[in-house]
C-alpha cells in the first residue's frame, strides 16, 4: 500500500492536543470517524519502523565564539617580549666569536719592538680616530706612529707577562719615549690601567710588512699657527716637502709641523736622526696614511 506523507491530527482528550511531525511518515492525527480508528491500527504497525527511527542528535561541538580583540597596548608588549634581535642569533654557517675579540691565531710576522705603553680613554673615547672610525675604548685597539691601520699586533706587559691582541686604528703617541697607546679594554687586560705606562714587547701578527710604505717626521706641533708657519718657512729653504697639518685634540686644534715623505721607515729614521743632530729637534717618525681625515691623527 502507499501512503503519501499527509497531516493527520488526533485529539485525546478535550484539555490537550499533541502534534508529532516526522518527515517520510504520517506524523500527525485530526479528528476522525471511530472506523478510521482500525484502519489507522493496522497501518501503524506498517509505519512502526519509521515512527522508531528518532532523529540522531549532533554531537559537534558548536562553533566557539570569536575572542575578543586583543588590546593594542597588550600586542605591544607582547611583541617586545618575544622580540629577538638578530644580530644576536648564531650563524648556522660560521662558527661563533668571542665579541670585539680580534682573532690571536695569526703567525708572528717576525718584527718585534720593546718600549714603553701608555692608554687612552676618555676624552678620546667616541672621537674619530686616525683611520676614519670612532673611537671606543672598550674595544681592543690601539694607536701607534707607523704600523699600518689594521695591523694585529700582541702586546706583552714585561713586569706580568699578560697579553693581549689589538688592532691598529690610530696614529700616536707623540711622546718621547713611548711606542704604543693602548685603549683602555686593552689596558686593562694587561694591568696596566693603574700604573698608566708600563714596559711592554709589541709583536706584529700576519704576514704584514710594517716598514714599508711613505714616512715623514713630525718635528713641532703649536697651539698658535703662526709659530708653525715661522718653522715651516725656516727649515723650507733646506729641506723638502714641509707641510702643516691641523689637528683637532679634546684640548684644542694643534698645528704640527711635518718634513719629508721618505720611503721605508729605516730611512724615515735615519733622516730623523739627522734633524735633531742638525737642528735640535725630538722628531717623531710617523707613516703618511693615504687619505687620513683632518684632525684623525692623535
Amino acid at each position: 500500500m502507499k501512503i503519501s506523507p499527509e497531516t493527520v491530527s488526533v485529539t485525546l482528550d478535550s484539555r490537550k492536543h499533541v502534534s508529532q511531525r516526522q518527515p517520510g511518515c504520517l506524523s500527525h492525527f485530526s479528528r476522525t470517524p471511530l472506523f478510521v480508528h482500525f484502519a489507522l491500527s493496522v497501518l501503524s504497525v506498517y509505519f512502526s519502523g519509521c515512527a522508531a527511527r528518532k532523529p540522531i542528535a549532533d554531537r559537534r561541538q558548536p562553533p566557539p565564539a570569536q575572542p575578543s580583540e586583543t588590546p593594542a597596548e597588550t600586542a605591544d608588549a607582547a611583541k617586545r617580549s618575544t622580540a629577538v634581535d638578530a644580530s644576536d642569533m648564531p650563524s648556522a654557517s660560521a662558527p661563533s666569536t668571542k665579541r670585539n675579540k680580534p682573532a690571536a691565531a695569526l703567525a708572528s710576522s717576525g718584527y718585534t719592538e720593546e718600549g714603553n705603553a701608555s692608554w687612552y680613554g676618555v676624552p678620546f673615547h667616541g672621537r674619530h680616530a686616525s683611520n676614519g672610525e670612532i673611537y671606543d675604548m672598550y674595544k681592543l685597539t690601539a694607536a701607534h706612529r707607523t704600523l699600518p691601520f689594521e695591523t694585529m699586533v700582541r702586546v706583552t706587559n714585561l713586569n706580568n707577562g699578560k697579553s693581549t691582541v689589538v688592532r691598529i686604528t690610530d696614529r700616536g703617541p707623540f711622546v718621547d719615549n713611548r711606542i704604543i697607546d693602548l685603549s683602555f679594554a686593552a689596558a686593562q687586560e694587561v694591568d696596566s690601567v693603574g700604573p698608566g705606562v708600563v714596559p711592554v714587547r709589541v709583536e706584529v701578527l700576519g704576514g704584514v710588512d710594517p716598514t714599508a710604505g711613505f714616512f715623514t717626521v713630525q718635528v713641532g706641533a703649536f697651539r698658535d699657527r703662526s709659530n708653525a708657519e715661522r718653522l715651516r718657512d725656516r727649515l723650507n729653504a733646506s729641506y723638502s716637502p714641509i707641510f702643516i697639518q691641523q689637528y683637532d685634540s679634546p684640548d684644542g686644534i694643534f698645528y704640527r709641523v711635518r718634513v719629508g715623505k721618505i720611503s721605508g721607515e729605516d730611512a724615515a729614521h735615519q733622516f730623523g736622526e739627522q734633524l735633531h743632530d742638525r737642528e735640535g729637534f725630538t722628531p717623531f717618525v710617523t707613516r703618511l696614511d693615504d687619505g687620513t681625515p683632518a684632525g684623525g691623527s692623535r
